[in-house]
């Protein structure tokens, strides 16, 4: 008899109910002896932490695949980074014109140089876009070839996002040389 079942005279067992119990209490019993028996001394946790097995899980790629294509949208539409470096090159050129200068001068001062620093934050957002594409997109070629090859749309992502990054840098380039549109210039006063 199991001592942890009671007995109560007023309820009456069921002999399917009183069966159940009595397997589950052996099946008890059998796993309280097994892990009494377990011998840990043999075993080398060491070997139980080794990854070397595991397939990599490609979400490291996947990851740098978005981070590209949202890094080149940041650079052909600008950042709140770019706005900032430019209003502070619009206070600097007004603190240097504040005593005065040519028209020219504060126009360069002024809006060229924040012009120029916006394209160039831009363009460092392209950069950074166009690297992160090309890492996320070879970089299973180096290292141990998987059974699983990328998700077509990680590829697909991460070639997108190559692209924002070529559009941008090449628009910072075009915007920074004055290529797309030129400084304004002073007319002589009449």
């Amino acid at each position: 008899m199991n001592p942890r079942t009671t007995k109560s005279p007023t309820v009456p067992t069921d002999p399917e109910t009183t069966a159940a119990t009595a397997a589950s209490d052996a099946e008890e019993a059998a796993a309280e002896n097994a892990s009494d028996d377990l011998d840990l001394d043999g075993l080398d946790l060491d070997d139980l932490d080794d990854d070397s097995g595991k397939e990599p899980s490609g979400l490291g790629a996947a990851a740098a695949s978005v981070v590209a294509a949202g890094l080149g949208v940041v650079a052909l539409t600008g950042s709140w980074t770019g706005k900032v470096a430019a209003e502070r090159e619009t206070l600097i050129g007004q603190i240097k014109t504040s005593g005065g200068g040519t028209a020219a001068q504060q126009i360069s001062e002024i809006y060229g140089d924040a012009w120029h620093t916006t394209a160039l934050v831009n363009g460092l957002f392209a950069l950074l876009a166009l690297l992160v594409g090309v890492f996320a997109l070879v970089r299973p070629a180096f290292g141990a070839p998987s059974a699983h090859p990328q998700p077509g749309w990680v590829r697909a992502v991460a070639t997108a996002g190559i692209v924002l990054g070529v559009l941008g840098l090449l628009l910072s380039v075009a915007m920074y040389f004055d290529l797309i549109v030129a400084l304004p210039t002073a007319t002589a006063a009449q």
